[in-house]
């Protein structure tokens, strides 16, 4: 893209067209336009805004404010003392957009507004120079410190354009889509913002967990629908047995998904199932229809090239700068691949080797097991043995019968000691277990916090 090409910041053919769904309620494009404006009035003169609004549609409004007035919006993965800290280092005049009243972000700080009534006006849809920086994305680096990852707008839109010619969508089609992870993570603002403004199809402003919740707001959306969300949500929904109101497509991101529970996932919701593949570095890159195989089909213009003995570099299309994966990546046929794992994931017990991706497969194709993982201590020290442990809720199962079952599916040697038997483990909104929470999770059991299982097999 030229410097000087501007793209529109939503392609909805008509002012009247539907924009997204709030409670219920229809929020046309004028309506979308004047909140823009009007929120756009009210910034501060800082260039950097921290948007935490929980609501789908009011972030999408301080998005689309924060574009037009040329401030950059920053989106860390989490909001810590520690990763505001940080942030506030990175760029010290951020201030926060929020809408929740219980917010205690310690930074200048502005209260989503109540809008006024708006009289029929026929805004205009903002362009956008494609070379404009719009927003800046984290991820945790090796040494602790947040790495910056720089999005401008052109490449945005060619991302989300990409996925929204892979998946069949126009503005003819007037989706309605859904969203059970937040619009700050990679997955939730390309899938559930992006896509609704750069294919005229309308966003669902609800940020449902539970699965009763997911069920309510597909209800209160007109068809045909899309559900993007995450093994975790899709697994739990198909627990909880509740009746979905039937979605025309599903997503699904942020973790692998076996083909045992896409199957069923298909068979009940009767739609397809779609995978995205990506990084918060490069977006999304690849997608798959997990009933149909392992492989993963490129977007267009991206390519993959070997880098180093077991890491691959993704480059072209959308993708800016040349980035390495951090997954293991077999490439077959041009366009295509499979996916191994991560490469932090590896582990070497005597000799054998593994990846803690395989192994919470296994775990959790496990009858009885409601969800689990494996977790890899640091190594304590010298003087001891850094074991392979696993946490798990699987109310109706003992840790002999998991253990025995698990020694069918993998190597005796990556057993997990010790077995931690929970309620629940501490996942994110997007599903994630974060390996901190794990790591307390371990300590906690060898000061016997926890009631634990520990295998007998030798090492």
């Amino acid at each position: 893209m030229t410097f000087m090409q501007t793209l529109p910041l939503i392609t909805h053919t008509s002012f009247d067209k539907t924009i997204a769904w709030r409670k219920g309620i229809r929020i046309s494009v004028e309506e979308f336009l004047a909140d823009v404006n009007h929120l756009a009035e009210l910034l501060p003169t800082s260039k950097h805004i921290l948007n935490v609004c929980k609501d789908r549609y009011h972030f999408s409004v301080g998005l689309a404010a924060a574009i037009i007035s040329n401030k950059v919006s920053v989106l860390p993965p989490t909001h810590t003392p520690e990763m505001l800290r940080q942030l506030q280092t990175f760029s010290p005049d951020v201030f926060c957009l929020y809408d929740n009243d219980d917010c205690d972000i310690a930074l200048p700080r502005l209260h989503y507004p109540t809008m006024p009534k708006h009289h029929a006006a026929k805004f205009s849809v903002p362009r956008v120079n494609a070379q404009q920086l719009v927003a800046i994305v984290f991820t945790s680096g090796s040494t602790g410190q947040p790495n910056p990852h720089l999005k401008r707008w052109g490449s945005l839109v060619q991302n989300v354009q990409a996925q929204a010619k892979r998946l069949g969508l126009s503005a003819s089609n007037e989706y309605s889509i859904v969203g059970t992870i937040p619009p700050q993570h990679m997955y939730g603002f390309e899938s559930t913002v992006l896509l609704p403004w750069q294919t005229g199809n309308a966003l669902s402003s609800a940020q449902p967990f539970y699965s009763a919740d997911i069920c309510s707001e597909m209800q209160s959306i007109p068809a045909p629908r899309i559900l993007a969300s995450t093994p975790l949500h899709l697994r739990l929904l198909l627990d909880s047995e509740l009746k979905v109101a039937g979605p025309a497509l599903l997503l699904s991101a942020t973790a692998p998904l076996s083909y045992a529970l896409a199957t069923k996932v298909e068979s009940i919701l009767k739609a397809p199932l779609i995978e995205i593949y990506g990084s918060t570095e490069t977006g999304q890159i690849a997608t798959r229809r997990t009933t149909d195989g392992d492989s993963w089909q490129l977007l267009p213009q991206i390519k993959l090239t070997p880098h180093g003995s077991e890491q691959v570099l993704a480059e072209g299309g959308h993708v800016e700068v040349a980035t390495v994966l951090n997954d293991i990546i077999a490439l077959t046929k041009p366009g295509f691949f499979l996916l191994h794992g991560r490469t932090q994931d590896l582990i070497n017990i005597a000799g054998k080797r593994s990846s803690l991706t395989n192994l919470n497969h296994h775990l959790n194709t496990i009858d009885g097991v409601i969800d689990g993982a494996f977790f890899m201590p640091d190594e304590l020290s010298h003087d001891h043995v850094t074991r392979l442990s696993a946490c798990v809720v699987a109310p109706n199962l003992t840790a002999t019968q998991l253990l025995a079952i698990l020694r069918t599916k993998i190597d005796p040697v990556f057993l997990p000691r010790p077995l931690l038997f929970l309620e629940n483990l501490p996942r994110n909104a997007t599903g994630k277990l974060p390996r901190e929470e794990l790591k307390k999770l371990f300590e906690a059991s060898i000061n016997k916090d926890f009631s634990y299982a520990q295998s007998q097999e030798s090492p």
